[in-house]
């Protein structure tokens, strides 16, 4: 009876060993299925909706799922869960945190939206797969000079920047060498050479509204207006950023415009630098 006993022991001990085993590996299978679906997600919505250094997010997601899968086996999914919420408030405060100190002691700030000209017919004709390519060494050179002015991107959609500057020189500064950047076939990128493109860029300073990480208000809305007209290859500013620069940079006069949603009408000036 004892033999019997042990053999009935070790027989159940041994089908729990193999249900675990098997809910362990249908876990790992469910993972594996589910970080390839995320790749594929955020791989297709880049071509909608992409937050600064995009590309390299994506990868930043399959790495921390495979970090949570190690803190879940170590610490429980209670405690990981908790960890993760902690995490994201800690970027989050800090997010708000940046973009407050981009406003001047004024409540003043330098708004830059930018955009490239004719995107949509450029994306029908190079289909997603290149177009993604293209966006990715788009969004790499603006960027790169945003970071270099010390400016900040509040968000990106499509394929359009808004950004913000504390002085209007800074966001000036970006502005120009962003339009020199595209403008010279030797600095840019394999996908930009095979592909050239042309950015509108519209600049207007002034106090705005800072909420939730963003920033709202009329002078946001002018910005994003003046960019509307731009051309290709242009920096536009608003009469007060050409009166604030005047001795630090060229500007020609661009006509007098009415702009959707104000009354009036708007004296624009190309800035280019001074030679």
């Amino acid at each position: 009876m004892r033999v019997v006993a042990v053999a009935w022991i070790l027989g159940c001990s041994l089908v729990v060993s193999l249900v675990a085993l098997g809910v362990t590996v249908k876990l790992l299978r469910d993972a594996r299925q589910e970080t390839e679906r995320l790749q594929q997600t955020v791989e297709s919505q880049l071509v909608e909706t992409r937050a600064p250094r995009a590309v390299n997010a994506a990868g930043r997601v399959v790495g921390k799922m495979v970090e949570a899968a190690a803190r879940a086996r170590e610490q429980g999914v209670s405690r990981m869960l908790v960890a993760s919420l902690e995490d994201f408030s800690r970027w989050a405060a800090e997010q708000r945190t940046a973009i407050g100190r981009m406003a001047a002691d004024d409540g003043t700030v330098t708004i830059m939206f930018t955009d490239i000209e004719g995107s949509t017919a450029l994306n029908a004709g190079l289909g997603d797969t290149r177009w993604v390519r293209v966006l990715a060494a788009h969004d790499e050179l603006v960027e790169t000079y945003v970071e270099k002015y010390r400016g900040l991107i509040v968000k990106t959609q499509g394929d359009g920047h808004m950004v913000v500057f504390t002085t209007p020189r800074l966001a000036l500064d970006a502005a120009l060498d962003i339009q020199r950047a595209f403008g010279a076939k030797w600095n840019h990128s394999r996908e930009l050479r095979r592909t050239p493109v042309k950015v509108r860029i519209g600049l207007h300073t002034g106090t705005a509204i800072e909420r939730d990480g963003d920033y709202l208000g009329q002078n946001v809305a002018l910005a994003a207006r003046v960019a509307a007209q731009a051309a290709g290859g242009e920096v536009l500013v608003t009469g007060e950023i050409a009166q604030t620069c005047a001795e630090e940079f060229l500007f020609t006069d661009a006509g007098t415009v009415e702009l959707k949603g104000f009354e009036g009408t708007q004296e624009l000036w190309h800035a280019e630098r001074l030679s």
